[in-house]
């Protein structure tokens, strides 16, 4: 560091301090799978944040939160549940095992943070009480609400259920 700089790295997040653990515990154990897996979310979040210093890119300059640690992974997981699906197609079986087993890994980190079904269906509830029972209306608000906390599929599913 330069003396006289006033820089500051910023405080890691709890989940990024977990992956770091993960990572030298996945070492320890000789789990490549898992050493992989999470080297590369923990590298997913690292260029996020490093793309935030691009003056093009549309976030620049804001700093990285809890909120965008998580939103990384379920990225990271959804395209696991996509590459799966393709894989299948061409009856590449083994790598939709390896898909399956970074995703069950990846999940686990998320599980933590999100939310059950039963409290998605509540907020949903609640805003169909508010709001009346057009889909239009009420999606919107339960995605907003749920944002980082469950998957919009799920959300949806559930927001169809209830205002049918």
């Amino acid at each position: 560091m330069i003396e006289g700089e006033d820089f500051m790295a910023r405080q890691e997040f709890p989940l990024e301090q977990q992956l770091r653990k993960d990572i030298q515990d996945a070492q320890r154990a000789r789990d490549q799978v898992k050493l992989d897996t999470l080297r590369m979310a923990l590298g997913a979040i690292h260029n996020l944040e490093v793309a935030r210093t691009d003056r093009k890119h549309s976030e620049y300059g804001q700093p990285l939160t809890e909120a965008d640690t998580l939103k990384v992974l379920e990225q990271e997981i959804k395209k696991r549940s996509q590459a799966i699906v393709l894989y299948k197609q061409g009856g590449r079986n083994d790598l939709v095992e390896k898909e399956q087993r970074e995703m069950d890994i990846l999940q686990s980190y998320l599980q933590s943070s999100q939310l059950s079904d039963e409290e998605v269906r509540a907020i949903v509830e609640r805003l169909v009480a508010e709001q009346g029972k057009e889909f239009r209306r009420v999606m919107p608000l339960a995605i907003k609400e749920t944002k980082g906390k469950a998957e919009g599929a799920r959300v949806q599913r559930i927001v169809k259920e209830l205002t049918q």
